[in-house]
């Protein structure tokens, strides 16, 4: 006769279930990361680019320009050690992601600014003078 897997009953909980809950809940869930929502926006002589990474460091963040490629990368680990009369728990917890972006022509690659406040990554990519000037607004009349 085969064998099944069946549910164990809730009725009596085993007493792993303490040591060996997930990880999420033991940093908390801010702790696990996916790849982050990103807000990109325009204006006459930028562009922004909001980066949503809560429970990071300034540190924690790498920004490249390589060519037209922006590339903005985060890694953070962290361990976590509980000690009991009967056991020693340590717990690792590795979260990182990597977002790249192709440059428009017009932004100033030497001009770009990044300030991490409250959770997010905002990044200024200023236009150059021309695209500012081209910019501009213009009434077209219909003939």
């Amino acid at each position: 006769m085969g064998r099944t897997l069946t549910k164990r009953s809730e009725l009596f909980p085993s007493v792993f279930d303490e040591f060996f809950r997930p990880m999420s809940d033991w940093f908390g869930n801010e702790r696990t990361m996916t790849v982050p929502a990103v807000n990109i926006n325009e204006t006459k002589d930028d562009y922004g680019i909001s980066v949503a990474a809560p429970g990071m460091k300034k540190n924690d963040f790498n920004i490249d320009v390589e060519g037209n490629m922006l590339t903005i990368s985060c890694e953070k680990e962290e361990s976590r050690e509980e000690k009991d009369e009967r056991y020693s728990r340590t717990e690792y917890n590795y979260s990182s992601f990597s977002r790249s972006f192709t440059l428009p022509e017009e932004v100033m690659k030497d001009k770009i600014e990044a300030v991490y406040e409250d959770g997010v990554l905002r990044l200024t990519l200023p236009k150059t003078d021309q695209a500012k000037k081209a910019a501009l607004s213009k009434h077209i009349a219909v003939k």
